[in-house]
């Protein structure tokens, strides 16, 4: 099964391409999926972040307190590294274990891991082949501001707080981008979809 990892910034796009990926035939993981399992109650993954951040973080049904975790790590980056190297290891396990059962079921299917951090993290090289998903930073800008309806200020420090778009795209084997709208969008997804069709045939 070829392996492809699939990441992008905030508000470029990468939901967009992932459901038209999803639609052609590709078994798609979403990493944020993967990392909502790996912090289910009594999970050693919630256990551990607990024992880090304090039980603060934890809310009285014992499942995570996500906004409060945020409200810690978002303005702090040694923090946010913190609880990264807490729960990679278990999403990328996680992951490993769903991407094993796929290949036992379709060996010559095609599997993409869908995941906002797979630079940063180191994640993508585990894949065989890696699409990035990015657009013009005033598209970008944009985008974010009305979907989480945030002033100009707040979505700027959200986008400042990642990896540069332009220094992403230096990983890609595929880059795709979704500045013109969803049809210029979907007809480049599938363009890319017919390249990794042709390699892993070819493997």
């Amino acid at each position: 099964m070829l392996r492809v990892g699939l990441t992008g910034s905030i508000a470029a796009g990468k939901s967009f391409v992932s459901g038209v990926l999803t639609e052609l035939g590709c078994r798609v993981l979403d990493a944020d999926e993967t990392a909502r399992e790996v912090v289910e109650p009594g999970s050693p993954g919630l256990r551990e972040v607990a024992a880090t951040f304090g039980d603060s973080v934890i809310k009285s049904d014992g499942t995570l307190d996500r906004p409060a975790l945020g409200a810690l790590v978002f303005a702090d980056a040694d923090k946010r590294a913190t609880l990264n190297s807490i729960l990679h290891p278990y999403i990328i396990a996680r992951q490993d274990e769903r991407l094993r059962e796929w290949e036992a079921l379709e060996p010559d299917g095609i599997a993409i891991v869908d995941a906002a951090l797979m630079i940063e993290s180191g994640g993508y090289k585990r894949f065989d082949k890696l699409i990035v998903v990015h657009c013009r930073p005033d598209v970008q800008l944009e985008r974010l501001m009305t979907r989480d309806k945030l002033t100009r200020d707040e979505a700027e420090r959200r986008i400042a707080s990642q990896m540069p778009q332009e220094e992403k795209k230096k990983f890609a084997d595929y880059l795709i981008d979704t500045s013109d709208g969803f049809e210029a969008t979907r007809q480049s997804t599938v363009e890319v979809y017919t390249e990794l069709s042709r390699f892993a045939r070819k493997r």
